[in-house]
């Protein structure tokens, strides 16, 4: 799976969920928490990430650093998706 494809597809999610479709402008840097979802927005965040890429995502892994921004979030998927289990 692409770059790309990872941040379009967590985009898509983002905007469609929280931003109720307008937001066409969310871009990789853009600060997602208090800017495009709260905490429970998180959760939701990490579910989806967790069911759309078939990955586990930690405890101690759901942290501002991991799921910051779109680029944040993807980075995170392209790691766990490059090591097994």
């Amino acid at each position: 799976m692409q770059t790309t494809e990872i941040g379009n597809d967590i985009r898509k999610f983002l905007i469609e969920e929280f931003l109720f479709g307008g937001g066409q402008t969310l871009s990789d840097d853009v600060p997602l928490l208090g800017n495009v979802i709260d905490s429970q927005g998180v959760i939701e965040l990490v579910s989806f990430v967790q069911q759309r890429f078939k990955i586990e995502v930690d405890d101690e892994e759901v942290t501002t650093d991991n799921f910051g921004s779109i680029k944040s979030v993807v980075a995170l998927v392209e790691k766990k998706l490059r090591i097994p289990g």
